[in-house]
């Protein structure tokens, strides 16, 4: 099924009142693995330098410890904040590992990118289960997120579907989305455990009724807008990142209305990662190549963008964000070989 959203342009207010801080505190830590010389020549990797093992998309487990992926050097690892002590784990060549997320019986789940399934590692033992996709046309899960009950709803970008792991059986259940090239991208639950996924390769919002896995798209008004990371805030509005035209949107799954905001660094500024916090504010990290990538966020009860704050590191990109609610922290992965912390005020 097929929706229309209707727009309106929003105009901005810049953060100017004592409450919203000019900048924020970011910490990064250098990932210490590299691409040995074998490796690299290991293809799919252009936009990052070649040592880079692109550390990416981290998760907080319940012993504090941010578990993340090495997509381009095939590893599953953490770092332990309050020591700077790494911990590495190495998966099979070539799985490519794209995403993860920690279940709360210490379990790790990354999306085997190139590898046709999600892996399940057990960091007691190092003991690796797969769950192979269950129809050969998709071979790419691609960003996880758990639903209420501890299952796994997933997309897999080129092979142009939504999918869901039950955990205890190990059945795995596709949607094949209908508009072609659509590449689901960006994944999040609502309060009711409605999943709703952005469709990156078109100007679209599909959404997904858990019970009867009919699929729902929605299209956005402006036939340009590319939708990358997709958030909810406590109301279920949901909100994207235009990554093509620098803008960040909310719709109201209601009334099927959009608004936007050209985020403070223009149209070219690609924003990418996205996150929304506890006082439902929204985060996003502006990933133009010409220039260091940038921490912005967004109140929407004051209409204001805040907290602009460039990386140390450059960033180059941000792929992925997670809010960590117990520490009120934020953490990612850049593209420069770092895992970074945001203190949010």
């Amino acid at each position: 099924m097929k929706y229309l959203a209707s727009l309106v342009l929003t105009s901005l207010v810049w953060a100017g009142s004592p409450l919203a801080p000019d900048t924020v505190d970011i910490t990064e830590w250098r990932v210490p693995y590299k691409m040995d010389q074998d490796r690299r020549t290991v293809d799919g990797f252009p936009e990052s330098p070649r040592e880079n093992t692109r550390p990416r998309d981290p998760y907080v487990d319940l012993q504090g410890r941010v578990w993340f992926c090495g997509q381009a050097g095939n590893y599953i690892a953490y770092l332990d904040p309050a020591t700077g002590d790494f911990k590495r784990y190495e998966i099979d060549e070539g799985t490519h590992p794209h995403n993860l997320i920690v279940d709360d019986k210490g379990y790790v789940w990354y999306a085997g990118n190139r590898a046709s399934h999600i892996g399940r590692l057990d960091p007691a033992t190092g003991e690796i289960t797969k769950f192979m996709m269950p129809d050969p046309a998709v071979t790419d899960p691609h960003t996880l997120v758990f639903n209420r009950d501890g299952d796994i709803w997933f997309t897999a970008q080129q092979s142009n579907a939504i999918g869901k792991l039950s955990v205890s059986t190990g059945e795995i259940q596709l949607i094949m989305v209908p508009t072609r090239r659509a590449r689901p991208y960006g994944i999040i639950l609502d309060s009711h455990d409605r999943p709703w996924v952005a469709l990156f390769g078109t100007n679209k919002i599909a959404t997904v009724n858990p019970t009867t896995m009919e699929l729902e798209e929605i299209e956005l008004p402006r036939e340009a807008t590319r939708p990358r990371r997709i958030e909810v805030t406590s109301d279920d509005m949901i909100w994207y990142v235009d990554y093509a035209g620098g803008r960040l949107g909310r719709l109201d799954p209601s009334t099927r209305k959009v608004q936007e905001w050209l985020t403070p660094g223009g149209a070219a500024s690609r924003p990418y990662a996205m996150v929304t916090d506890d006082k439902d504010r929204l985060w996003f990290v502006e990933s133009e190549r010409a220039e260091p990538s940038r921490v912005v966020g967004f109140d929407p009860k004051e209409n204001a963008f805040f907290g602009m704050t460039i990386l140390q590191s450059g960033g180059i990109t941000v792929r992925h964000m997670v809010f960590h609610a117990p520490s009120r922290e934020i953490w990612f992965g850049t593209d420069a070989n770092t895992l970074a912390r945001v203190r949010v005020p």
